[in-house]
This record gives C-alpha cells, sequence and structure tokens, in this order.
C-alpha cells in the first residue's frame, strides 16, 4: 500500500469514475486501474464492483475512501508537524473564485510572495460550493469564497470584504435609473448557480421586476464584453480589487437595498498549517486595504 494508490482512490471517490481520476493525478486509465488492483491485493478487500460499466465503490470501499482521507492529510502535514514551521517551507494549495483571479488574487501572491519566496503557491479556480467540498476533503490548504448561508462545521470563515452588487451597462446608455434599465433593456444573467446568481435573483424578485434573459453566463469578464458591445445590461459585484485591464461599462448602484457578497477566506478548524495560512489572509487584507487607499 502506498500514499500514491491511496491518492488515486480518492480521486476515484471524488470524481466517481476511473477516467476522470486519471485526468486529476495525472496517469492513464490503465494505470488507474493496475493500481485500484495492487491496492486490492495489498489490503485483500473488495474496493469495486465490477460488475456495473462504471466500477463503484463497494461499502467496504467506501470505509477506505474514508480512512485513506485521514492517511494523506496526516502525510502531507508530517513535515510541517516535524519541522515546527506552521506550513511556510511548504506548498499551499489554495482555491479561489473566478472573480479573484485577475485582481485580488494576483496582488495578493504577489505581496506573500516577497515576503515568503521559498512558499510554494498551487492556485486552483473554482466554484464557492466546490472549494468548499475540496477543503473539507482536504485537496485544499484554504480557498478564497463568497460566504454561504451556512459554513460547514469544521471550517473556519474569515471575512475579507463585502462587495456590493452593480448594474453594469454601456457607456453609451443615458438612462441612469436601475430598474427602468431592468424592465426595459435585454438581461445578460450571472450564472444562477452560483452564490451570486442567487443574491441577484432574490433582489430582482423582491423588486417585482420581470427581466428580459438574453444570456446566462458564468464568467465576469464575458459579461462586462457583452454589455460593453451594447448586447444587454446586467448585475455585478463591485470587486474589492478591479483587473487592471477590465472591460470600459457604466457603473450604478442599486441603492441603499442593494444586496452584497462577503468575500473571504475558509480553511479547516483544525489546520497544521495555520501559520502559512495566517499570512495568505494577512496578504490578502493587505492588498485590499491598499487598493480602497488608491
Amino acid at each position: 500500500m502506498t500514499i500514491r494508490r491511496l491518492r488515486t482512490l480518492i480521486a476515484i471517490a471524488d470524481k466517481k469514475t476511473f477516467s476522470a481520476a486519471a485526468d486529476v493525478v495525472h496517469v492513464t486509465h490503465a494505470a488507474i486501474s493496475q493500481q485500484m488492483q495492487a491496492l486490492e491485493s495489498d489490503l485483500d478487500v473488495a474496493l469495486f464492483d465490477r460488475s456495473t460499466r462504471t466500477p463503484e465503490l463497494t461499502p467496504d470501499g467506501h470505509k477506505v475512501v474514508i480512512k485513506a482521507r485521514k492517511l494523506v492529510e496526516e502525510y502531507d502535514n508530517l513535515v510541517p508537524i516535524a519541522l515546527g514551521d506552521g506550513g511556510l517551507a511548504r506548498n499551499i494549495t489554495l482555491g479561489a473564485i473566478r472573480t479573484t483571479l485577475t485582481g485580488l488574487t494576483p496582488k495578493a501572491m504577489s505581496i506573500l510572495k516577497s515576503k515568503f519566496p521559498e512558499l510554494g503557491l498551487r492556485i486552483r479556480p473554482g466554484l464557492t460550493g466546490a472549494l468548499f467540498l475540496e477543503i473539507e476533503r482536504g485537496v485544499l490548504d484554504a480557498a478564497i469564497v463568497i460566504k454561504p448561508n451556512l459554513v460547514p462545521s469544521g471550517l473556519i470563515f474569515r471575512e475579507l470584504a463585502n462587495e456590493s452588487l452593480q448594474l453594469i451597462t454601456s457607456i453609451e446608455e443615458e438612462e441612469q435609473d436601475p430598474l427602468k434599465l431592468l424592465r426595459s433593456r435585454p438581461f445578460i444573467r450571472y450564472d444562477r448557480n452560483t452564490v451570486v446568481g442567487a443574491l441577484i435573483d432574490n433582489w430582482i424578485s423582491s423588486k417585482r421586476i420581470q427581466v428580459s434573459e438574453t444570456m446566462e453566463l458564468d464568467s465576469p469578464e464575458a459579461i462586462a464584453s457583452m454589455v460593453h458591445a451594447g448586447l444587454g445590461v446586467s448585475i455585478v459585484p463591485n470587486l474589492a480589487i478591479k483587473p487592471i485591464d477590465s472591460t470600459s461599462v457604466k457603473r450604478i448602484g442599486l441603492g441603499a437595498e442593494a444586496p452584497f457578497r462577503t468575500l473571504g477566506l475558509v480553511h479547516r478548524q483544525n489546520e497544521v498549517k495555520k501559520r502559512a495560512i495566517d499570512e495568505v489572509f494577512e496578504a490578502l487584507s493587505q492588498a485590499i486595504q491598499s487598493s480602497s487607499a488608491d
């Protein structure tokens, strides 16, 4: 039994198929199958039911996965515990929602790397829900996310900034009333499967506005490009740090009752790399503070 095989088993449990797991651990489908056969032989346990078209974990397989997660996590934290460096001499795997990838994340990580040049950084983009799951599974050390209604037990959410939602329209648009614009212009919807998308839907419903939806996108940059081209209006977050090359659009506030999202850093409560994560949080905070002072 090796840590490599346990990582592969966890990848299969997370991704549901051997093929998808192969992309995660960067080996061929055949190599995945060979590793799992070897692991079953090592443990003398049938981990998969191969009578189905797609092999599925057996009840014993599910039990082994739970133990494997703990063993892999303990293995990954072995050096930080032994050296007492809090993770600063290791790699940090950080998740980040896409709206921070061209503003907040690069600026903050530049601050962090200037202070700790030996610290390794791995950045994985994703949606808030998926990033929370990867934190719980130990795939990520921490993640920049939007605060959900309920933070899962065992995780800590540390607030960074509140980003109010605002309407964007083309520079040439003369109307200034956001409600009139939403009622009379084509609406480009922010992906409703995201936390922000749900916030926007709820606010629009509370105002009893019937929008004329023309498209639904999950990229703020793509939305801004469509709005810039005069294809409609949209509602997006007023980012704490805007991209340097952000698309030129007109931004209109939604008034005193404007919804907002809370941006923050999430990590496990008993995280061994706590000092490194504290430094990540400090770098993020510093980046936001310096941006607001500009």
